[in-house]
């Protein structure tokens, strides 16, 4: 797959937490599935820093799309760190796996949504294919191996009907402790 380098080049200065994956071709898969996102969305990398992280809030909610995925990664990451402390021989997590769903669970919003008048809003597609769904189908085509794929998959509600893996259920909690906050206090 040929993607602008462009696109690579605004993936890279949106995720410095690649540098996370200590897995060279899981990193590179891992961008090339943002990259191949950015290509397809009429979103910037300017509009992922501005817009709002759910289209569920109104104008009260300041948390960028960008600003809540990196919380995302890093409390993932926090979290799979002191499991592995703790619980290593029991319940390993594998890290590389982990900071590339948490990366990618989103990566889907990219055409899920667009804007109207400056406001976020569901695109077309959206409306008929959620973001875990359009996730997977991006990293499918960069190459993403299946229990990354899983992750993104996994992460929503959609999840809810699946065995989830470790990696899974860290990422999943870390997004929704990051999400269900605001919504009890905006009453979203």
């Amino acid at each position: 797959m040929n993607i602008e380098t462009k696109f690579i080049d605004q993936a890279n200065q949106l995720w410095p937490e690649l540098e996370w994956i200590t897995d060279g071709d899981l990193r590179e898969k891992t961008l090339k599935t943002w990259a191949l996102a950015l290509e397809k969305s009429v979103l910037s990398p300017d509009d992922l820093n501005t817009i709002p992280f759910t289209l569920l809030a109104g104008p009260d909610l300041k948390v960028t799309f960008m600003g809540h995925k990196r919380a995302v990664v890093h409390i993932a990451r926090d979290c799979g760190n002191q499991m592995n402390l703790f619980f290593k021989n029991d319940l390993p997590v594998n890290m590389d796996v982990l900071i590339a769903g948490a990366i990618l669970a989103d990566v889907g919003k990219l055409l899920e949504y667009e804007l109207k008048d400056g406001i976020s809003v569901q695109a077309a597609y959206g409306k008929y294919v959620r973001h875990p769904f359009s996730g997977v189908s991006l990293a499918e085509m960069c190459g993403v191996p299946a229990e990354v794929c899983h992750i993104i998959a996994t992460h929503a509600g959609e999840g809810n009907m699946v065995k989830r893996t470790t990696e899974a259920y860290v990422v999943h909690h870390a997004d929704f402790m990051t999400f269900e906050p605001f919504r009890e206090r905006l009453k979203i």
